[in-house]
């Protein structure tokens, strides 16, 4: 029990680390159009996520697959941006449903990408047997859905706060933190070192 809390505590640290808030960002991104009453579409989204960073965390922990940390570093902030330009651009549109597999597909990349981003990190602190990386990196799992399910929640909150005592409309809200997070990747994305090659 104790090894499970302590691959599940990281998991969750993981996904709540303040300085690493290219994750907290995708999160906000993708749940900006949504309410507590899609609960579903927002389960799914998440598990999802997940689904697409372990299995990345996986491929990439037993060597089938390597990629430079610059590359997955640009990448990130990248996808973010996809999202939330596409929040920005479809905002108040009606036609909108009809996009969300572009949403499912773009968090599977991106929790794919951001399971890169992680492995070496999980690599350095996990020296075992192939087969007993497998278990610590499903409770890891658990500890990223537990982290990502606690920022949408927060994020809900907040939305359902400015949207009804302030009467921000649902388009209004989606416009302004759209904006928020380009204006705040776009700096990650022109920043980046891969660029200074």
């Amino acid at each position: 029990m104790s090894q499970f809390l302590i691959y599940f505590q990281l998991g969750l640290k993981h996904i709540l680390n303040i300085y690493s808030y290219d994750h907290i960002l995708f999160l906000i991104a993708l749940a900006i159009p949504l309410s507590f009453k899609e609960w579903k579409r927002i389960l799914l989204l998440v598990t999802t996520f997940t689904v697409g960073h372990t299995v990345a965390l996986l491929l990439s922990v037993y060597g089938v697959i390597a990629v430079k940390v610059a590359v997955v570093e640009l990448l990130i902030p990248v996808t973010i941006l996809i999202v939330a330009l596409f929040h920005l651009f479809t905002a108040g549109k009606s036609g909108k449903k009809e996009s969300i597999n572009l949403i499912f597909f773009i968090t599977l990349f991106f929790g794919i990408i951001h399971g890169l981003g992680f492995s070496n990190y999980f690599k350095s602190i996990h020296h075992g047997t192939i087969t007993s990386k497998l278990l610590p990196i499903l409770e890891f799992a658990l500890g990223i859905e537990a982290g990502q399910l606690a920022v949408i929640l927060v994020f809900l909150i907040i939305a359902y706060i400015v949207q009804t005592v302030f009467r921000f409309s649902k388009r209004d809200w989606t416009l302004v933190v759209s904006a928020f997070i380009i204006g705040v990747v776009l700096p990650m994305i022109i920043g980046n070192e891969i660029w200074l090659r």
